[in-house]
């Protein structure tokens, strides 16, 4: 086993023995060299829209007829050349944007940010440009022509992800990485990377020092943390993951990315902070050494009044919208036993205080009386009761539960600000009695209708898993996560059978 105390230094390949390590012609080529035609597509698809944006613009703002286009294309100004710079201009502003990077495709948000952020830049400097020279042209058509280039660029990315995503979720498409660290930190590292396999991780093996054999988390054991760079080499590996608790100390960390300078794996190191977003970190050079900076998360401000109004007018217009359906579901609930058609349980909110859940009934009147008797059966770890089928449930019940249709009633809640949109999920009370200290991190924010619990598996997740979405959505919720669960929770409720719902 090695020692910490002593800095180890990584074995590399005897050039005599294994050959030169394995060259590339730009560094990141070859590792993402299997994404290269799907590169290519979204260039094309970029260009497409980039295109379409410009037409559309161009015929909104001065229309198609012949004696407009005569006045057009032969005034002083050529629109033409106009739409022909700004979309080149375009183009370009993705590029200086690592809109194309293959480390970056693929990764939702932060790639539409890309998109959005070349965007906006690209109409920031056209602004300056034309107000600094005072150029004259029609200020219709740049107005039109950006959003609906943009709109059409994130539309055009998110139906390429969407296919990407499906291809990794089959082991395609994705890097072959190797991890480093120590066996609790790897373990951790192949859980979270097999929760995400949209991000294309795909863990081939681990360097592990004092295991020189056997399995960490279903991942085979390659040898010490030292043999990193052969065993990277000879699995031909396009990423090396080192994990903070590595022994290879700054010295043998230095040395394993000075060796890898001459291949095209790229190094990654995870730090020990987990479950922090990367808008709260800042990373600070100070004599050479990259301080990462954790800003505290934030629960009051401006983001939190922009989520209220989010809340309420969300709630309103969602009560409106759906006005039909809760119509149908009162009157299916009540016709079938006649009992009670909302369903009122006492649940704990933001700091600890109670208030009264809406659902609509899906079970049986005397559900709560015969909870006990089936305590024995509960399928869910910690102080949640699950079942799969609960006999509980009434026939009705169990398609609006399909369909998440029981809990519409919550908008109700969320219009009086018991509940948010989106939040940790809203617990019982003796849930909470049996809180550990840091569980009790959910009740800093609203409970929400939806969650990163719902659009991850709802019920088909322990316990420990629906406590740690929860808790890293309370550390770096903000609106554009908002947006973004909403949206997924809509897919997941139109694919029932794979959201985890009963």
């Amino acid at each position: 086993m090695t020692n910490r105390g002593v800095v180890p230094l990584i074995n590399v390949p005897e050039r005599s023995e294994r050959g030169p390590l394995p060259q590339t012609r730009r560094r990141g080529y070859r590792a993402r060299l299997y994404l290269r035609g799907y590169l290519r597509t979204v260039r094309l698809l970029d260009l497409g829209a980039v295109a379409l944006a410009l037409v559309l613009a161009h015929v909104l703002r001065f229309g198609v007829t012949e004696e407009q286009l005569n006045a057009l294309y032969f005034s002083d100004v050529s629109y033409a050349g106009v739409a022909g710079a700004l979309g080149l201009g375009w183009l370009v502003a993705l590029h200086l944007q690592n809109a194309y990077d293959g480390r970056l495709v693929g990764h939702g948000v932060q790639e539409y940010r890309q998109v959005f952020q070349a965007s906006t830049w690209l109409f920031a400097i056209l602004a300056i440009t034309a107000f600094a020279f005072k150029l004259d042209f029609a200020r219709g058509f740049v107005l039109l022509a950006f959003p609906l280039g943009t709109v059409l660029l994130l539309l055009g990315r998110w139906l390429a992800r969407q296919w990407l995503v499906r291809q990794r979720r089959q082991g395609k498409l994705s890097d072959r990485v190797l991890l480093v660290g120590d066996r609790e930190h790897v373990a951790a590292l192949v859980v979270a990377l097999g929760r995400a396999p949209d991000a294309g991780y795909n863990v081939l093996g681990a360097c592990v020092d004092g295991t020189h054999s056997g399995q960490v988390a279903g991942v085979p054991v390659l040898g010490p943390e030292r043999d990193v760079l052969l065993s990277a080499v000879e699995l031909d590996v396009d990423v090396v993951a080192v994990s903070s608790s590595a022994g290879l100390g700054t010295k043998g960390l230095r040395q394993l990315g000075w060796a890898l300078e001459e291949t095209d794996i790229d190094l990654v190191v995870a730090p020990g902070i987990m479950d922090v977003a990367g808008p709260r970190v800042l990373t600070r050079p100070v004599q050479g050494l990259p301080l990462i900076h954790v800003e505290a998360p934030t629960f009051a401000g401006p983001q939190l009044i922009i989520k209220n109004v989010m809340d309420r007018a969300g709630a309103l217009v969602a009560l409106l919208v759906f006005a039909p359906v809760l119509l149908a579901v009162a009157a299916a609930a009540k016709l079938k036993d006649g009992g009670t058609v909302l369903f009122r349980q006492e649940r704990v909110g933001r700091d600890g205080k109670s208030f009264r859940m809406l659902k609509f009934r899906s079970m049986v009147v005397d559900a709560e009386k015969r909870l006990p008797e089936l305590i024995a059966a509960n399928e869910a770890g910690g102080p949640m009761f699950k079942m799969r089928q609960d006999p509980r449930v009434t026939k009705i019940g169990g398609v609006i539960r399909r369909y998440s249709l029981d809990e519409l009633p919550q908008l109700i809640n969320v219009l009086r600000g018991e509940m948010s949109l989106v939040g940790p999920r809203p617990p019982l009370p003796r849930e909470v009695a049996e809180y550990e200290d840091f569980t009790r991190r959910r009740l800093l924010v609203k409970p929400g209708m939806t969650g990163l619990w719902q659009i991850s598996g709802r019920s088909d997740l322990s316990w420990e898993e629906a406590v740690r979405l929860d808790l890293y959505y309370v550390e770096n919720w903000n609106p554009v996560l908002d947006l973004m669960i909403l949206w997924r929770t809509v897919l997941v409720v139109l694919r029932p059978k794979s959201s985890g719902a009963y």
